[in-house]
């Protein structure tokens, strides 16, 4: 059980959950350490995603703490092992961890919900769309490339063929921020109306008239785990993604997103709505 020198937010989330279990069942690290049969510095490690825990020590730890939840259990299972050596790893050197971690939460996710404010969503950019948002962080033009090739790969999770929901609720000003020319602005108008093609791919519009609408401040995402308990918010703030899975926290986003969409016109209504702006650009 060697140390790892990258935790993922998935190898960490798995610890977590671990730990909460533990402590529902009242016992003490040392208490859990001694059942499974290892010293509490590596089972603390365990807890923090240092280590890897195996399927077997995951069900054996889920028996010591009484949990009953089956699909809970196999849900945290399917987490253990080694990291998924994924599309993104080649990326690992040179973009931020965040990046990553958004990349496999996405490869995982049973549903992405959304709301966007400011920007198209990422999973619906076009490439001149995305160009046009990094250029202006003056970033050395190979960085510039590796972040619009990763945003564009992030894209294939829409292409996967198991069961899989991407929900985006867009307001209006989002729609309308031209990022490059009009020309950029139409495409990208037109290339969401294409994806709205795809089943998976649900997009409402929250129009400037809809009457009572408060913004709720920042963008946010929530990503579906193999079960409830396991779902994963993503906050995207001026300083960086945050992410966010406490139970309280998990509720109140969910209601979140549950008023954003009830403010927003329905899957139809939005098309046309886009339709519309698309003409007028």
């Amino acid at each position: 059980m060697a140390a790892r020198a990258i935790i993922t937010a998935r190898q960490e989330r798995l610890g977590k959950e671990l730990r909460k279990l533990r402590e529902r069942a009242g016992l003490s690290q040392r208490e859990a350490a001694r059942a499974a049969g290892i010293n509490e510095g590596k089972f603390s490690s365990l807890e923090s995603g240092r280590v890897s825990a195996s399927a077997e020590r995951v069900r054996f730890l889920a028996g010591q703490y009484a949990c009953e939840d089956a699909g809970l259990v196999d849900a945290l299972v399917a987490m253990t092992g080694e990291r998924v050596r994924g599309w993104w790893e080649p990326y690992r050197r040179g973009l931020p961890q965040t990046f990553l971690d958004l990349a496999e939460l996405e490869h995982h996710a049973s549903y992405l919900r959304s709301f966007e404010n400011v920007q198209i969503p990422g999973l619906l950019q076009t490439e001149e769309q995305i160009r046009a948002i990094y250029s202006v962080s003056r970033l050395p033009e190979e960085q510039l490339e590796e972040r619009v090739q990763f945003r564009l790969r992030r894209q294939g999770v829409l292409d996967r063929d198991r069961p899989f929901r991407c929900e985006v609720v867009i307001h209006e000003a989002a729609l309308r921020v031209r990022v490059a020319d009009r020309k950029v602005a139409r495409g990208q108008l037109l290339h969401i109306i294409e994806q709205l093609e795809r089943p998976q791919v649900a997009v409402r519009v929250v129009p400037f008239d809809v009457d009572g609408f408060t913004d709720i401040g920042n963008p946010l995402l929530i990503a579906g785990g193999g079960v409830p308990q396991l779902d994963t918010v993503l906050l995207d703030t001026a300083h960086g993604g945050t992410f966010v899975d406490a139970e309280a926290q998990l509720a109140r986003y969910r209601r979140v997103i549950d008023d954003v969409e009830g403010a927003a016109l329905g899957v139809v209504e939005s098309k046309d709505f886009i339709h519309q702006l698309a003409r007028r650009v």
